[in-house]
């Protein structure tokens, strides 16, 4: 018998599309759960189910240094499991946007596995803190975060092509930790990743970088290199400075010179790309500004604190996302 499939990811955009891949390419039992939970399965047997549908995606790899060709894609096929198909899932990957957590996750809570692992992999924050009283409640399930640079760009929409590598951190944050198992085949699987012992600053690191970045480069239309002219320099600094004094007051301290050299190396790095939120506003999309400088925001005010910067930016931006 086929073994069934234990990792399951929620979110099949660019970024859920490249942990797939590298999961399976590691020979991992990887399926994505299906979007439309209101036509289950019409199967018995709830492996079948897991196998009745499948997805042809298409993955291109990064040119390798040494190899002037570029490289072919590759056609592969993952199960969609249903909603009512859950029952082998020991693990759930959470790649859908920051705003779209709580909705998509909450529905599918009590159809998991009362053992079944949460790791929520996003950019911004916010939403762990809604669903970490819900995973202690069970007492038999965890909660880790994660956060990931590497470059991946969505073609259609099965099919993606990696850009770029980047470091890929992952921590436990409350309830059961994830099993050794599933910890290392995910280290094994994602090139440059790592397991933290605390998980929290990175993503406040991570936070940084696209409280900066992000905001920024979508208000002026920019692509990422942009902002290291010294018109930029005063508006990042305050940012940053206002990020900085939030974070403490949450029990985590920053270096803000390393900080603010990594925003800087970011922008350099990823010069010539365009950020997230400037493609969703670009796109008429909805963006994850109240899950980035919103929630520095967002904590400020549990401190009786106020960043008025960052609270500049969360209103351009909206004001513009309703402009477009």
């Amino acid at each position: 018998m086929t073994r069934a499939v234990d990792i399951a990811i929620l979110g099949a955009g660019a970024i859920g599309q490249l942990i797939c891949r590298q999961l399976t390419a590691a020979g991992e039992h990887v399926g994505f759960i299906a979007r439309d939970r209101q036509e289950p399965l019409s199967l018995q047997d709830s492996q079948a189910q897991q196998y009745s549908q499948s997805q042809k995606l298409s993955f291109t790899p990064l040119i390798a240094s040494d190899d002037s060709h570029s490289p072919q894609p590759i056609d592969y096929r993952v199960p969609i499991i249903a909603a009512n198909a859950l029952d082998h899932i020991r693990l759930v990957i959470v790649c859908v946007k920051a705003y779209q957590v709580i909705d998509a996750l909450l529905p599918l809570f009590h159809q998991l596995p009362r053992q079944c692992h949460i790791l929520l992999l996003h950019n911004g924050m916010g939403p762990h803190l809604a669903l970490a009283p819900l995973i202690e409640k069970m007492e038999s399930r965890g909660l880790s975060l994660g956060t990931t640079s590497q470059g991946v760009l969505r073609q259609a929409r099965w099919q993606i092509k990696q850009t770029g590598k980047g470091l890929t951190q992952l921590g436990h944050f409350t309830g059961i930790e994830l099993a050794e198992h599933y910890r290392s085949a995910i280290l094994a699987a994602i090139p440059n990743s790592e397991w933290v012992d605390t998980i929290v600053p990175c993503l406040w690191q991570k936070l940084a970088v696209n409280a900066a970045i992000n905001p920024l480069t979508a208000l002026h239309q920019c692509p990422n290199g942009a902002l290291a002219k010294t018109d930029f320099s005063a508006i990042i600094e305050g940012i940053l400075d206002e990020l900085v004094t939030v974070a403490a007051q949450d029990g985590v301290p920053i270096d803000k010179p390393l900080l603010h050299d990594r925003i800087y190396q970011v922008i350099q790095l990823t010069a010539a790309n365009f950020s997230s939120m400037h493609q969703d506003v670009a796109h008429q999309r909805q963006t994850e500004i109240d899950q980035i400088n919103g929630y520095i925001c967002e904590r400020a005010q549990a401190h009786g604190l106020t960043t008025p910067i960052n609270a500049k930016l969360c209103q351009q931006i909206k004001q513009l996302t309703v402009a477009t």
